[in-house]
């Protein structure tokens, strides 16, 4: 007889996989404007520790029973474009399994539709985002250069009426579309930046400071120049006091009265 393994034997690796085959983004465009919010995200909440974000990361809100392990369920899950969870630490994972993290759920979803999205499939997501507890969720579509928003209202997620010029309640962050492109601006007003754009403002940064420093050194060295001319016109008119005295001198030593002569 042929004893089963118990279930509970299965590691977490095999029930709740980290990937599914399928690549993180289906073009350019997709893939910019993920790291660009990835990266603009992480840079904004770099000082908070309790601040995770992620991208392309299964999340998996619900752990499997004994019995849906039995019978070989597949597990819930979706791997948001991009997400936010506050109260979780920051650090790598290679899924996000809700109930090893507190069962603090993302509260913030971001999706960039593609062409291999289906209606159906976006109709999913945006089901599980509403039964699982996030509070806010962007979608936008490059191709229409359409933004869509909805905030938790209870259980539901009710869809915002105006995107232009939004502002995310928890995020802080602003949106707008109107340069026919999904912009994200920080609440100091600066925009999100893919990586080229940090390093041209970063070498923008460099180049300011060298003139700075260049102005400074011109600056120094006029101000030393304008010294130096002071300097010698003072010694001239010593030198030339000099010269007066020591004739006024002569004059007095040959008896001829210096003012006479005035």
């Amino acid at each position: 007889m042929v004893q089963q393994l118990s279930p509970l034997t299965i590691d977490d690796e095999f029930l709740y996989p980290d990937s599914d085959g399928k690549p993180l983004a289906d073009n350019t465009i997709q893939l910019r404007l993920i790291f660009t919010i990835k990266g603009g995200l992480d840079a904004l909440f770099k000082d908070r520790n309790d601040v995770f974000i992620a991208a392309d990361l299964f999340w998996y809100p619900v752990k499997l029973t004994q019995q849906e392990i039995i019978e070989q369920e597949e597990p819930q899950r979706q791997a948001p474009d991009v997400m936010v969870v506050f109260g979780r630490p920051k650090g790598d994972r290679g899924s996000y399994l809700q109930w090893k993290e507190d069962n603090i759920a993302p509260q913030v979803a971001f999706e960039i539709l593609s062409p291999g999205n289906r209606k159906k499939d976006m109709e999913t997501k945006f089901k599980f985002y509403q039964e699982h507890g996030i509070e806010e969720y962007y979608l936008y579509n490059p191709k229409k250069n359409r933004l869509q928003g909805w905030l938790r209202k209870g259980k539901k997620l009710k869809e915002i009426s105006q995107m232009e010029g939004w502002t995310s309640p928890l995020l802080g962050i602003r949106f707008t579309t109107l340069e026919e492109d999904l912009v994200l601006f920080r609440p100091d007003g600066e925009p999100f930046v893919d990586y080229v754009g940090v390093v041209e403002q970063r070498d923008l940064q460099k180049q300011r400071a060298i003139l700075a420093e260049n102005e400074r050194d011109r600056a120094q060295l006029e101000k030393e120049l304008e010294k130096q001319r002071a300097d010698r016109a003072e010694t001239t008119i010593e030198e030339e006091r000099q010269k007066n005295q020591q004739l006024r001198d002569r004059l007095i030593q040959l008896g001829i009265d210096p003012e006479t002569l005035s």
